[in-house]
């Protein structure tokens, strides 16, 4: 059976350029980067011209670049060394209640140990609103935390307008940007933000090693001890494959980005309009027109995702009902939750992501069985 994979804002596959590009980095060019020796300085070379290129591709400068094991540690970094390095000037935290789990579970420790911490709410779209941010600032706000498109429904927040809110104020701003870098256009200074969060692995790099952008002069505290790499602020031998496959993913979106984006998004809308025509009781969740090119999040009434997610796989098609860093929790989306869909529309939510690799005759696949399955299952239910 041929599987169809719709499932990129999950993961995707590593581009072919980039498996290249990491490959002699595993064996040849093995050293480690602080080694002061021939292999040493070669892997020191490759890692500081992966920190480069990236850092152009994000209109920064290398030195605000700093290499992690993925957006998860990015966000934590951020978000714990900003709050204690700044500590003096306040304690209180704005972020949304929509984002991801790694951003809102850090929030939450720090509430546990002496911040106040403020969710900002969002619209049936899940759009957070600027007026929301301004009357939740106080002059012991020391960070805001927003990210910059859904995981979940695909929606893209309007970031520079918060950021320029934050700046201000004279605020620090942080967005998680896992979902959008290599997918739309990000840029560093257009979006007013301090501090960023990417991964690899949603850009067809490798899993395992992503960045934290931090604008210079921005105060931090490591949050990780013990070695003097990523200049003191992140310990641990970095991953030079990862990162070289990194800049190597960077650099092929740079070229193929702005055409992705509009071949997928027509590919996206053209699963919408024929899911909305051919099964009933369809509700496209996320905002209608604001949303990443790749992301269609559906709810069908009367029918749970888990019973379409299953009947589609074994139709050889992978999708999912959610984040997939969520994938063992039982309790219902909390995205889907603040957005205030009904409990039956939350428990019916399916999302299915395109990507590169998608075709026209996936989507035809897709419409081809779905509509079935959901005859199948409400006449069930």
């Amino acid at each position: 059976m041929d599987v169809i994979y719709l499932d990129h804002a999950a993961t995707t596959p590593v581009h072919h350029d980039v498996l290249d590009a990491m490959l002699p980095y595993f064996s040849q060019v093995f050293g480690n980067p602080s080694s002061i020796h021939t292999r040493g300085y070669e892997a020191k070379a490759a890692l500081e011209d992966a920190r480069g290129r990236i850092a152009d591709f994000i209109g920064a400068s290398p030195g605000e670049i700093y290499f992690t094991s993925g957006g998860t540690e990015a966000n934590n970094v951020i978000i714990k060394g900003i709050v204690t390095a700044n500590r003096q000037k306040g304690d209180h935290v704005i972020t949304s209640s929509i984002e991801h789990h790694s951003v809102l579970d850090t929030c939450r420790f720090l509430g546990e140990n002496g911040c106040r911490v403020t969710y900002l709410p969002v619209d049936e779209h899940g759009v957070v609103h600027p007026d929301d941010l301004v009357r939740a600032i106080t002059d012991k706000t020391i960070l805001i935390s927003i990210m910059h498109a859904n995981n979940e429904v695909g929606t893209i927040e309007p970031v520079a307008q918060l950021g320029r809110i934050a700046r201000c104020r004279g605020i620090l701003f942080h967005t998680d940007a896992v979902q959008t870098l290599g997918h739309i256009p990000v840029d560093v200074d257009d979006l007013c933000i301090d501090a960023l969060s990417a991964s690899a692995h949603k850009l067809y790099g490798p899993k395992g090693v992503g960045i934290a952008y931090i604008r210079k002069g921005v105060r931090i505290a490591p949050t990780l001890h013990g070695g003097e790499q990523e200049r003191h602020y992140r310990a641990g031998t970095e991953n030079v494959p990862g990162i070289v496959g990194f800049a190597k993913a960077v650099e092929v979106a740079s070229g193929t980005m702005l055409e992705d984006a509009v071949t997928i998004s027509v590919m996206r809308d053209n699963l919408i309009e024929r899911m909305i025509s051919a099964i009933e009781g369809v509700h496209l969740n996320g905002h209608p027109v604001t949303r990443l090119p790749n992301n269609v999040n559906i709810s069908v009434a009367g029918v749970s995702g888990e019973s379409m997610l299953i009947a589609l796989r074994l139709e050889g098609i992978c999708v999912s009902n959610g984040s997939a860093c969520n994938s063992s929790r039982t309790e219902p989306s909390h995205v889907l939750l603040s957005m205030g869909l009904s409990n039956e529309l939350i428990r019916g939510a399916l999302r299915l992501s395109l990507g590169r690799d998608t075709t026209n005759r996936d989507i035809d696949s897709v419409i081809g069985v779905l509509p079935s399955i959901v005859d199948r299952y409400k006449h069930f239910h």
